[in-house]
């Protein structure tokens, strides 16, 4: 959210338009206004390495396999210029890619920031369009753990839907329309219990928020969701340690917890799993939806 003094700085230089024309900030609106904003171009400066703790599953002179948790964001933004993966891929890796420019060194895909799991970045401008050209074919394998509200009836399925930005909420997406990008999600239910299921998802494609809008319009949000989730109101006969677990999760309850690829350089098919964060665990562990379910115990490579 832009300051008040930067606020008054874009309507001195005439950049905040009402029908057409340059306004001052003391203008009484009318309804029927057109409003424009014309912000100056932003300038970014180069990232710099920061000592942020990072899980190296693996490293070698081509690419980086590493855990991201949740709450770091993938690389910098407006609102955001430090504190960012980016940041702390640099002070690991040292070297990274430069196909990303400045902002973005390294970065072959994202995750949303508050969702947790393993990823590769490449250190090679060759790495990153071996990497790069993989993700346009969907050719790589990555799956995500989820817990959903919602015992799920169908046991495993897929779900197909063009995913768009939401042309009322902007930080949303949406896929109920005719309008944009192919985006294919298949499932499948892990376990069930207490209202709830946990599920495994594998992407076919790799859309902003493709699993989290493809859960919620199919009525089972991500738990903790904050934009595609149901709020914080959960059934009344719950365990008390999976109350007192959903009431400290401060994010989404999705981890990526497996990507596998062909080397750019060698070929050679390389996959790689993560486990359960301990706070999704804490969720999980009370509805008993790990009961029998063999999940990854390490960060490491499993073929």
């Amino acid at each position: 959210m832009p300051t008040r003094s930067r606020l008054k700085k874009l309507f001195d230089d005439g950049q905040v338009l009402v029908n057409g024309q340059p306004a001052r900030a003391s203008l009484r609106l009318r309804p029927g206004d057109l409003i424009e904003v014309e912000p100056p171009p932003l300038v970014m400066g180069k990232a710099e390495p920061e000592n942020i703790p990072l899980v190296i599953v693996h490293q070698d002179s081509d690419l980086v396999v590493f855990e991201k948790p949740a709450g770091l964001l993938t690389h910098a933004t407006p609102g955001q210029r430090d504190g960012t993966l980016v940041n702390a891929l640099l002070y690991h890796c040292k070297e990274l890619s430069g196909v990303g420019g400045a902002i973005k060194p390294g970065i072959v895909h994202r995750l949303d920031k508050l969702t947790s799991g393993v990823m590769v970045a490449a250190k090679t401008d060759a790495a990153h369009h071996g990497l790069a050209e993989q993700f346009r074919l969907h050719t790589l394998d990555r799956r995500y753990l989820a817990i959903v509200h919602g015992e799920m009836e169908r046991l495993s399925g897929r779900i197909e839907s063009k995913i768009a930005r939401n042309p009322v909420h902007r930080l949303r997406m949406t896929g109920r329309g005719e309008e944009g990008r192919r985006a294919v999600t298949n499932y499948k239910v892990l376990a069930r219990g207490h209202g709830f299921s946990l599920i495994e998802c594998r992407l076919e494609t790799g859309r902003t928020h493709q699993i989290r809008v493809h859960l919620s319009e199919s009525k089972h949000p991500v738990v903790c969701d904050p934009l595609y989730g149901m709020g914080r109101g959960y059934p009344a006969n719950l365990p008390v340690a999976a109350h007192a677990a959903l009431r400290h999760l401060k994010r989404q309850a999705l981890h990526a917890y497996r990507i596998g690829f062909k080397h750019p350089t060698t070929a050679e098919w390389m996959a790689f799993e993560s486990p359960l964060p301990p706070d999704i665990g804490a969720v999980a562990r009370p509805l008993g939806l790990l009961e029998g379910i063999k999940l990854p115990d390490l960060a490491r490579r499993v073929e």
